[in-house]
């Protein structure tokens, strides 16, 4: 029996990718306001997108799975044969 992930396991990726997104148009909005250097506003979209989805990503594999998340990865490794 495979277990399907559902759909909040499906969107957690583009939660975290659209977040980052946020905030680095956010930043270069700034950049760009304060500056008026389209380049420098880019390059500190892309530094921004980049460091925020790591620490973020990051924060993210940080989180206690829940006594319910346990069982179930225990189950899918089981089922896997590790």
């Amino acid at each position: 029996m495979s277990m399907q992930p559902n759909k909040r396991d499906r969107t957690r990726p583009a939660e975290l990718l659209g977040l980052s997104a946020v905030i680095a148009v956010f930043v270069a909005i700034i950049v760009l306001v304060s500056s008026r250097d389209a380049l420098l506003a880019v390059i500190a979209l892309g530094a921004t997108f980049i460091l925020s989805l790591v620490i973020i990503a990051t924060m993210a594999l940080t989180v206690n799975a829940s006594p319910e998340e346990r069982v179930d990865l225990d189950e899918q490794d089981r089922s896997q044969g590790h």
